[in-house]
């Protein structure tokens, strides 16, 4: 990892374009997803399309709305991150991976296709038509990072695994959730595996939690970076690409969005709730 210390000058940024670089499978590209592919938690978006199908309760969709305004406005969180981990490990416990997977091709189409980041999407699209070995790596779900992964014409994707016996979830993981330091383990494990140069590869990723991934290869860049990666890269001498809107605008578009998803929500539940006091009232049933 490069380190500035002192009052060594950070060394000036290595934008690399895609198509300057090796063609071929030899050559990597990493990208993070959420805040970097696609505008906000992509589980977040899963949630609602499960509740939506009868999955968990209204209670559970306000709070992963709640972390959707947290991680929006904020950026990253582990502990966070292990409470929404351990909460939707225990709502899949019991369903199976073809229902599920199902639910994410819908909710993609639905919701997800909307919100790539363009620039993001050009990027991605660049290593792809230089033949790079182009890898999503995220904490979601491996089913859902390959969904992306496949619908994006990326080589594949590493997840997190959820165990699965006889094609239903246990409710427990295969190892650990691919955050932080374990992307960079299993970026590396992938590399010696596919014969791919890190050194000449690329790395992709929007918040601190990514530094070790980033440091990994010869090209890293920060997109769509939150406050503490902007510093980071800053101080080593990473470059930076914004595709949201300008810095100003994009913070306060980012927040309005946060509170509008929230809200949605939240209407969803008020909604839910207005059905069953009515059906409780006339007799019905809540559908």
């Amino acid at each position: 990892m490069r380190q500035a210390s002192g009052n060594t000058t950070a060394p000036a940024p290595v934008l690399r374009d895609p198509g300057a670089g090796p063609d071929g499978p030899g050559t990597g590209a990493f990208f993070d997803v959420d805040n970097t592919i696609i505008r906000g938690a992509s589980s977040f978006h899963l949630a609602v399309g499960l509740y939506r199908r009868g999955f968990f309760r209204k209670r559970d969709l306000v709070e992963f709305g709640l972390h959707q305004f947290r991680y929006l406005t904020f950026g990253e969180n582990k502990h966070q991150i292990d409470e929404v981990r351990s909460r939707a490990l225990s709502i899949m416990t019991g369903h199976s991976v073809a229902e599920v997977t199902a639910i994410a091709e819908d909710i993609y189409d639905e919701v997800l296709c909307l919100r790539i980041y363009p620039g993001t999407q050009r990027l991605l699209d660049q290593h792809i038509a230089a033949g790079h070995s182009v890898w999503l790596v995220t904490a979601t779900p491996v089913e859902i990072g390959s969904l992306i992964a496949r619908r994006l014409g990326a080589t594949g994707a590493l997840g997190t695994i959820a165990e699965h016996r006889d094609g239903f979830y246990t409710g427990s993981l295969v190892g650990d959730m691919l955050h932080g330091q374990a992307k960079a383990d299993a970026v590396r494990a992938l590399a010696e595996r596919e014969s791919i140069d890190l050194s000449a590869s690329y790395a992709y990723g929007d918040s601190t939690n990514d530094v070790a991934i980033l440091s990994e290869v010869g090209f890293p860049c920060a997109i769509n970076p939150d406050r503490r990666l902007r510093r980071y890269a800053a101080e080593v001498g990473w470059p930076v690409r914004e595709f949201r809107n300008r810095r100003r605008n994009a913070r306060r578009g980012t927040t309005v969005a946060s509170l509008a998803g929230l809200a949605w929500a939240g209407g969803l539940v008020t909604r839910a709730v207005l059905r069953s006091w009515r059906g409780s009232h006339d007799g019905g049933d809540l559908l």
